[in-house]
């Protein structure tokens, strides 16, 4: 019996996306992914070329083998994929906005985080780093969109003051925010925008799950903002009245 069924389940839950996302990638109907997934129909060959080409899997492989049971193999096949081409230094993984929610379930999965996209930059060297996409217009002169390479923080205690990071946390999800210590209570955390039109909150540091340091923004030449001599004026007048609100609730 055709194992396809039920390897593009697998292989859809191992990229964190919806049946919906799936469809779309595919370029098909939603209920087709769930015909296809409960076996009531059987994946057309173009579906499953489609499939293979994006998971680099032979047709033999999806319709014969049951991956979910030879995911080890499966995985370092991909793994060895990769290092071949990108070679094993300095592999940056990337967290699209897509991938977001399993992102939050599943960053300490070594599995999860192998079947990431990922990428080299010349520049960087010598660390733990990771990019993720971020939309929004909290930290402008960023735009939304922009990608932030960060490098990971062992700790909260390595975070500098008003560094701009990707914090990851149970409460607030994956936010890009400048992270500021309380002196008051070592058990909060301020995250503050560098657009003055958010306000400044606070985290549960025991909530904070992941800190990327901010290295890189790589981003698209149209959409990066312009600021005119007025707009900066009021954008420093603003930070500069947030830090001082800061400073009264810290002291």
């Amino acid at each position: 019996m055709s194992q396809a069924g039920r390897n593009l389940k697998y292989l859809r839950k191992l990229r964190g996306w919806t049946q919906e996302e799936f469809a779309i990638k595919l370029n098909i109907k939603r209920s087709l992914i769930g015909a296809y997934e409960e076996e009531r129909a059987d994946p057309r060959l173009d579906v499953l070329e489609m499939v293979g080409d994006i998971f680099k899997l032979s047709l033999d492989e999806l319709l014969l083998k049951d991956l979910a049971n030879t995911a080890e193999s499966y995985l370092m096949k991909r793994r060895n994929m990769k290092l071949a081409q990108q070679g094993e230094k300095n592999l940056i993984h990337f967290v699209p906005v897509k991938a977001a929610a399993g992102y939050l379930a599943g960053y300490a999965d070594s599995e999860f985080i192998d079947e990431l996209n990922t990428f080299t930059l010349p520049m960087l060297s010598g660390g733990n780093y990771r990019a993720f996409e971020i939309i929004g217009d909290s930290m402008l002169p960023t735009p939304s969109g922009s990608i932030i390479v960060g490098q990971k923080a062992s700790s909260l205690d390595d975070v500098k003051n008003d560094t701009p990071c990707i914090v990851v946390s149970r409460s607030e999800g994956i936010v890009y925010k400048r992270v500021v210590r309380n002196n008051r209570s070592k058990n909060k955390v301020s995250l503050v925008s560098d657009n003055p039109v958010y306000q400044p909150y606070q985290v549960n540091a025991e909530d904070i799950a992941e800190i990327w340091q901010a290295q890189l923004v790589i981003g698209k030449i149209a959409e990066q903002q312009r600021w005119d001599v007025n707009s900066l004026a009021n954008l420093v007048n603003n930070l500069q009245n947030q830090v001082s609100t800061l400073k009264k609730k810290m002291n």
